[in-house]
């Protein structure tokens, strides 16, 4: 018993004792002990024992017992493809080919979306340099997935290539080598134009010119890369092509192609997009290219820089000016022809001339460009024509368009053309300038008759225009019809409105003095002053008589000066009445004797200075100023209180002047008893 008890005591363990209760300073959680734990439980377990097999019969169990894991396995979860492809390559290992491929085609019916599954079961045939079946498996991978680019690429893959290589160079004698590389471009070929009709990315069309091109065959490649221009168009252009259809073009050293290339591709590209391509367009110019070549880039350049503005905005006619000066500077016929054409298209979308006058110089330097640079008479006829066509005529025109069509016709000796155009201008829409561009025409083919057709319709036109009634006159004049003309300039002042009458009256007195028509010269002058009584006119009527040179001609002009300071005392301007007397005063200091001089002298007015109130623009009070004023003898006559003013006026100066002469007594008698100053 009490043995017993003491084995008790012994199995009682002892509570150890904590001394230190806080809590640790790093704390370890929960998911780090049972990772720990894991941890340990791989380390210890001990490594799967090596068995060795000796016999067929152990051999035959090892592969039932491993075929029946995997098959549990699949079985378990048929859609882990892992599963299968981990007991393919089992089988492949064990050279089991024929029941490896029937575990792909088991897997393949599972997923046979599984990219991986096709690329493991493809790798399987050529590593066992099975060639047929590899290409088939391609084949059926192709056209099951079309989409897949890996697929495609593969297909045509350096490895694959390798292999099928290796395959074909087995054949023992020359003959089947040849065939085999045949066979090897054969099956490569099609793949890589199936990869591009059914992926037509750039990669892939560059992917097919650069085998063509390792394999020597260049003329396919560049074939290649013509094919894939064409195919992407002028709207899905992409940069890379073109850079590797140069680069290819630099190699085989044709020079010249890789400059059209680099060219074509920088005028259809927007610059945005095509960095890479100039940088290397540059590149190639630095390498192997001239001076001339290094200026085509920069041009380059500059003609993005237009397109860009110009798509921006296609109103901007300036931006266009400066494009086609560029291209006409460097380019062809074609080219300037097409920038031309787009630049025209552009209508201004308001019908209204400011907004056309830029642009219609558009069409005048096109037809320009066609005359003088590309010596194209019928295209040039045609821009203008078209251009008249264009322009809305019953609203405005331009008379510069008619013109040079009809200077471009008289260059071609196509005098009736040049006609009929300038009639058809004045038919549809009469302006000045198209009638004396008609007039200048008619008079450098000294076709008379037809100038005075058109003068007498410009007249009808503008009977208002003093400047055609006087070239009208002139022409019959040096025509020597003097009546004609003189008949042209009486129905020219009995116009009721004129928009230069002063210029027609003088044109028109100016003829009778050449014609030495003295007496109706004079009655021009009375019948002028019916009109006006400006003293301008009173001044010419009193040089004419001076200059007429006849007997009297004195007393005639000092008549007339003596009528027109009469007919001007009522004239509110003085300053004209004041020129007039200046022009009298002029007149008899030259020719007049000493009382006649006294007599002027007597005439000419005072300057008086004056104030008078200065109002704003809203009526309100702004304060005074100061002006000048004329005082005419004649006037103060009939006026007694101006003289009054003046008498006053006269004594305030003598009381002034008065004043200043005179000393302060006081001084003077502080200035007597100094007596003389001492300097010291």
């Amino acid at each position: 018993m009490a043995a017993s008890t003491a084995a008790g005591k012994q199995r009682i363990p002892k509570v150890a004792k904590v001394k230190n209760k806080a809590p640790a300073e790093v704390q370890i959680t929960a998911e780090q002990l049972l990772r720990e734990a894991k941890e340990r439980e791989l380390e210890l377990l001990p490594p799967p024992p090596q068995q060795k097999i000796t016999d067929e019969e152990e051999l035959n169990d090892y592969k039932l017992r491993k075929r029946k894991t995997f098959e549990d396995n699949i079985r378990k979860n048929r859609t882990v493809i892992s599963n299968w492809i981990k007991y393919a390559q089992w089988e492949e290992s064990l050279k089991e080919i024929q029941r490896a491929r029937s575990i792909y085609e088991r897997a393949l019916d599972v997923d046979y979306r599984n990219i991986t599954l096709w690329l493991k079961y493809a790798e399987m045939e050529m590593k066992n340099r099975q060639v047929n079946h590899a290409r088939n498996i391609w084949d059926r991978a192709i056209t099951t997935l079309p989409r897949v680019n890996q697929f495609w690429c593969l297909r045509s893959s350096p490895g694959v290539q390798q292999v099928l290589r290796e395959n074909c160079s087995m054949c023992s004698c020359t003959l089947g080598v040849l065939v085999g590389r045949a066979t090897l471009f054969c099956l490569v070929f099609p793949s890589f134009h199936s990869l591009v009709l059914v992926h037509p990315d750039v990669k892939n069309w560059i992917k097919y010119a650069r085998f063509e091109e390792k394999h020597g065959y260049f003329a396919h490649a560049r074939k290649v890369y013509e094919r894939a221009v064409e195919f992407f168009g002028d709207e899905h252009m992409d940069e890379h092509l073109y850079v590797a259809f140069a680069k290819f073009e630099e190699n085989q050293k044709e020079f010249e192609r890789v400059r059209v290339i680099y060219k074509y591709a920088l005028d259809r590209i927007s610059k945005q997009e095509a960095q890479e391509l100039f940088k290397n367009y540059t590149i190639f110019e630095k390498k192997f290219g001239d001076r001339r070549g290094i200026e085509d880039i920069i041009v380059s350049k500059r003609r993005f820089q237009y397109e860009e503005e110009v798509k921006a905005n296609p109103h901007n006619y300036d931006a266009w000016f400066d494009y086609l000066r560029l291209v006409e500077s460097d380019a062809e016929a074609e080219t300037v022809r097409e920038v031309y054409e787009r630049a025209i298209a552009n209508v201004p979308p308001v019908q209204e001339k400011r907004h056309w006058k830029r642009y219609i110089y558009l069409w005048i330097n096109y037809a320009l460009y066609e005359e003088l640079e590309a010596k194209d008479p019928e295209r040039t006829r045609q821009v203008y024509q078209a251009s008249l066509e264009l322009i809305p005529h019953k609203k405005f025109t331009f008379a510069k368009m008619w013109l040079l069509y009809a200077q471009f016709e008289i260059r071609q000796k196509n005098l009736p053309f040049a006609r009929r155009a300038l009639g058809t201008s004045i038919g549809k829409c009469p302006k000045n300038k198209l009638f004396k561009g008609y007039i200048e025409l008619e008079l450098q083919l000294r076709e008379f008759d037809r100038c005075r057709k058109l003068y007498e319709k410009f007249l009808e036109f503008g009977p208002e225009n003093c400047t055609s009634w006087i070239k009208f006159a002139e022409l019959e004049t040096i025509l020597g019809d003097i009546e004609r003309a003189r008949a042209i300039y009486e129905l020219a002042i009995s116009q009721p409105r004129l928009d230069m009458p002063e210029v027609l009256w003088k044109s028109y007195i100016d003829f009778e003095i050449e014609q030495e028509e003295t007496e109706r010269t004079r009655n021009l002058y009375r019948r002028l002053l019916q009109r006006t009584q400006h003293v301008k006119v009173w001044i010419s009527f009193a040089q004419f008589e001076l200059s007429s040179g006849k007997e009297g001609s004195l007393a005639k002009c000092r008549q007339i000066y003596e009528e027109a300071n009469k007919t001007m005392r009522n004239c509110e301007e003085k300053e004209e009445r004041l020129m007039l007397l200046e022009s009298w005063r002029s007149f008899e200091d030259e020719f007049g004797t000493a009382s006649d001089k006294e007599r002027v002298d007597k005439l000419m007015p005072e300057k008086v200075k004056k104030r008078r109130k200065v109002q704003a623009d809203d009526g309100s009070d702004a304060g005074w100023e100061e002006y000048y004023d004329y005082i005419f003898p004649e006037d103060a006559a009939n006026q007694p209180n101006l003289k009054l003013l003046a008498m006053a006026k006269l004594w305030k100066k003598q009381q002034q002047e008065k004043e200043a002469g005179e000393q302060d007594p006081d001084t003077d008698t502080a200035e007597r008893e100094a007596g003389p100053s001492c300097s010291y």
